[in-house]
């Protein structure tokens, strides 16, 4: 790269958890050239994610399924607007993306026959590890050639309104009373814990004296995050009320959160929070929330199988010789279940929570502390 940048593209049209896993590359590239104009371009419906990210000058949207009007005005629009375009995905479309909108394209790809005319794409390739890099590991590795330093914990940002808005939801917020948030349901069943589990640990927490707060988005299998909420009276039913925004201010000043793994929980160590996250059939090595200012590893600060704690991070492991699968459930579907989730023990859970309470509540009381 021998031109002086002045902008620069990020593609990562995928789900919204990858998204913000993409954000560690334009902090770095932010951190390093203050100057640089830094834009992304997602998935309509991924865009909440990264909409107060005060690093992110635009976002650029398009349908996973573009109408192909729709899909020519774009690639009219991006057409070599950017001296550097970076694709932290290895598909055909996201390449594609990049070539169109950067006089200087980088990406990951895979090291296969298949692949060559995308590599004719790009000015220069990294080669894409699905099961032994962890996510934002594998995207910081585009910054290589362009001599930029990586920066690791992924971006969650809020605005003004986003916190008065929770102030308005939560008043436990603004009165510094300790509350848990506890993120019911991921979007495909296989990553669900069971229902009395969840009801289990949320009347715990009260007994503890924490306010309970489920959250969840509109669409996250609805009729599961109901279940809980109907044998959790005292809860505060939040699913589907919040702007991803706003959640990330809310989980900033959380005593502790749970959940699965979703994007929600990767949003809960970014920030800091005490962090529970429920791993089954998912490889933690790839998909293991990265710990708030955790420095960046060779590979991944996570091991494959095991229960283990980083940071602010413990993320609990279920049970079984087949853990982690790397399956969709265990008919191997996105609706199916998981057994090593279904069958985790609430008291393991409650275990690994209560310790993560302890910790927070004598940071708070140490002196100089708010």
């Amino acid at each position: 790269m021998k031109r002086e940048v002045h902008n620069a593209l990020v593609v990562c049209t995928r789900r919204i958890g990858d998204v913000l896993l993409a954000t560690p590359v334009v902090r770095s590239l932010k951190a390093a050239l203050p100057h640089l104009m830094v834009d992304m371009l997602v998935f309509e419906g991924t865009q909440d994610i990264v909409s107060a990210n005060r690093d992110i000058r635009r976002i650029w949207m398009i349908p996973e399924r573009p109408p192909i009007g729709a899909h020519l005005r774009l690639l009219r629009s991006i057409w070599r607007r950017y001296d550097v375009a970076l694709s932290v995905l290895a598909g055909d479309r996201p390449t594609f993306h990049a070539w169109m909108a950067g006089r200087y394209r980088v990406g990951t790809l895979l090291p296969d026959g298949k692949s060559w005319w995308k590599r004719n794409l790009l000015h220069e390739w990294i080669p894409f590890d699905n099961v032994s890099t962890h996510t934002v590991v594998m995207n910081l590795r585009l910054l290589a050639p362009l001599g930029i330093k990586p920066l690791g914990t992924p971006v969650v940002g809020w605005r003004d309104e986003d916190e008065a808005s929770v102030h308005h939801v939560v008043p436990e917020v603004v009165s510094h009373r300790r509350y848990a948030v506890l993120h019911v349901s991921p979007k495909f069943a296989y990553k669900t814990w069971s229902v009395d589990g969840w009801v289990a640990l949320g009347r715990w927490l009260v007994d503890q004296g924490l306010v309970v707060v489920v959250a969840g988005g509109a669409s996250d299998q609805r009729a599961y995050s109901e279940q809980v909420i109907a044998r959790l009276p005292d809860a505060k039913n939040l699913v589907g009320h919040l702007t991803l925004p706003a959640l990330g201010y809310l989980l900033s000043r959380a005593a502790v959160y749970i959940g699965t793994d979703t994007a929600v929980s990767h949003m809960a160590a970014a920030v800091g929070a005490p962090t529970v996250v429920l791993f089954g059939p998912s490889n933690p090595v790839k998909w293991g929330p990265w710990p708030k200012d955790l420095p960046i590893t060779a590979q991944s600060p996570w091991k494959t199988r095991g229960s283990q704690r980083l940071g602010n991070v413990y993320l609990l492991q279920g049970e079984g010789d087949c853990v982690p699968c790397l399956g969709e459930g265990c008919d191997r579907h996105i609706d199916s279940l998981s057994r090593c989730l279904q069958e985790l023990s609430v008291n393991r859970v409650i275990q690994v929570v209560d310790m993560m309470l302890a910790e927070h509540e004598q940071r708070v009381r140490a002196p100089g502390c708010a």
